[in-house]
């Protein structure tokens, strides 16, 4: 891809990322029924670890935190890292330069999934505590 079609293809990703953001902060995902439900809880019923972030960045747009961080808390904790990602991909599109790269070594890569893996398996478990890991 030459660099006029990587401009075409960042600015029409932005867009379509800036229009999802306006819906989703105009349009609650927990009574609307414009945003889609998880396929594997309608499936199976359990909740996997992206269950409830959508209502929890649609509370993170309305400035409510605590209501977030209750609906998603993994979510919540991994946004500034993903929006590092999202701003480094930017910089390097518009000035072909990344941000300052942050090597992760593989034992904390590991980690990460396994703390996934038990969040997912925690926020599925029918008991006290392990209930208010579950999306309200």
């Amino acid at each position: 891809m030459d660099a006029t079609q990587n401009s075409k293809y960042f600015w029409t990703l932005l867009a379509a990322g800036a229009a999802g953001l306006v819906l989703l902060r105009l349009f609650d995902p927990a009574t609307s029924h414009l945003f889609p439900p998880c396929p594997l809880r309608a499936l199976t019923g359990w909740y996997c670890p992206g269950c409830g972030s959508l209502r929890a960045l649609h509370q993170l747009l309305l400035g409510n935190f605590r209501a977030a961080f209750a609906l998603n808390p993994f979510a919540v904790i991994s946004l500034p890292f993903l929006l590092y990602g999202a701003v480094s991909y930017a910089s390097y599109t518009l000035r072909g330069k990344y941000l300052p790269r942050v090597l992760v070594p593989a034992p904390w890569i590991q980690t990460l999934a396994v703390a996934l893996l038990m969040f997912t398996v925690a926020r599925n478990l029918p008991v006290y505590p392990f209930v208010l890991l579950a999306p309200r």
